[in-house]
C-alpha cells in the first residue's frame, strides 16, 4: 500500500522504461476500447502483454506487481489506473514534464495596474506566462502555462486557454478547492498598507493549501468576480468575465470602478462594489472572503436590491 511506501520509493518504480510502458499501454489500450461505462476498464494480462515490449510474461507479472498498489488496481478482470497512475500517465502522455516553448512577447490588451499604461507584452518565462508593462517596466501578471497548452496553440489562441484557465482556477479557489490537488485550503484577508495598487482596494486574499503548499493570492475584488452574481451582473451588460484574464480586470480597479472596504472588525465583514456604467453589484463577504449576501443597483436611484 502506498502508506507505507515513501515518496521517493513510489517515483523509483517508475525509473524502468518497462513500467512506464505498461502505464501507457493502459492508458491507450483503454481509451480506445469502445462501448466502455463511466468506470475504468480492465486490461487483462494478456492485452497488456500484446502492447508492452517485454521479454516474456514472468518479466510483465514482476512489472505489474511492482505497479499494482500504487499506479495499478487489480480487480476481477485484469488491471486498471490508480488515482496516481492516472495523475502520473496523463503527465507522460502530454509530455508536460518538458520545457515549455518560447512565446512572445506579443502584445495583449489590458491595462497596468502601477501606473495606468496600455502597452501591455505577454511572454513566456520559465513555467508560465508573464504579462509586462513596457512603459513602467514593471511585472503585471503571471499566470501558469503547461508545455502541451503552448504546444498545442499559439498566439492569441494561446492567450485565451490562459484566461480560461485562470478562471476555472478561481472559480474553484472561491468554492475552497485547491485547483492542484483538490484539497481545502486555508482563506486570509489581510490589509496591504504599502500596496503599489491604486487605493480601491487595498486588501488581498491569500487561500494558501497546507497539502501541495501552493498559495493563490489576489485583490479582494477580484476574488469574488467569478461568484455567480458577478458572472451574472456582467453578463446581462455584455462582458463576460470568465473570457477575461486578470490584467483586463486591472483597468476596473484602477479607474475605482471596483473597490473594497471592511465594513466590520469583530467579526470581520467586508464588501466589494463591482460598477459598471451607472450598475452596480455589490457583494458581502466574511473574515475568509466567502460572499454572504449580494445586492445590485441600478441607474441614479442608489437603491440596491437583492441579486
Amino acid at each position: 500500500m502506498t502508506e507505507d511506501r515513501s515518496a521517493a520509493d513510489v517515483f523509483r518504480l517508475l525509473a524502468d522504461d518497462t513500467r512506464v510502458d505498461v502505464l501507457r499501454a493502459v492508458a491507450v489500450t483503454q481509451h480506445e476500447l469502445e462501448g466502455v461505462g463511466s468506470g475504468a476498464a480492465e486490461l487483462a494480462f494478456s492485452e497488456i502483454y500484446d502492447e508492452v515490449d517485454v521479454e516474456n510474461t514472468s518479466k510483465l507479472s514482476y512489472h505489474l506487481g511492482e505497479l499494482t498498489g500504487v499506479y495499478l488496481r487489480k480487480g476481477d478482470d485484469g488491471y486498471s489506473l490508480s488515482h496516481a497512475g492516472e495523475r502520473i500517465v496523463r503527465f507522460i502522455l502530454s509530455r508536460n514534464y518538458e520545457q515549455p516553448e518560447s512565446f512572445g512577447p506579443v502584445s495583449v490588451e489590458g491595462r497596468c495596474v502601477f501606473c495606468g499604461g496600455e502597452a501591455l507584452e505577454a511572454k513566456r518565462s520559465h513555467q508560465f506566462l508573464r504579462i509586462d508593462c513596457t512603459a513602467c517596466e514593471k511585472q503585471v501578471t503571471g499566470q501558469p502555462i503547461t508545455p502541451a497548452q503552448v504546444r498545442t496553440r499559439d498566439g492569441e489562441s494561446l492567450v485565451r486557454s490562459i484566461k480560461l484557465r485562470s478562471a476555472e482556477d478561481a472559480g474553484q479557489i472561491r468554492r475552497g478547492m485547491c485547483p492542484e490537488c483538490g484539497a481545502r485550503p486555508s482563506v486570509e484577508v489581510s490589509a496591504v498598507p504599502e500596496s503599489p495598487l491604486p487605493d480601491a482596494d487595498p486588501y488581498v486574499v491569500t487561500s494558501t493549501c497546507e497539502e501541495c503548499l501552493r498559495e493563490y493570492n489576489s485583490p479582494l475584488t477580484y476574488s469574488v468576480v467569478h461568484h455567480p452574481a458577478s458572472i451574472a451582473f456582467h453578463w446581462d451588460r455584455g462582458v463576460d468575465v470568465t473570457a477575461r484574464g486578470v490584467w483586463e480586470f486591472h483597468e476596473r480597479l484602477y479607474k475605482g470602478c471596483w473597490t473594497s472596504e471592511r465594513t466590520s472588525s469583530d467579526p470581520e465583514e467586508y464588501e466589494v462594489v463591482l460598477r459598471h456604467g451607472d450598475d452596480a453589484v455589490r457583494l458581502r463577504l466574511d473574515s475568509t472572503a466567502t460572499v454572504v449576501g449580494t445586492e445590485r443597483v441600478r441607474g441614479a436611484s442608489g437603491e440596491f436590491r437583492p441579486s
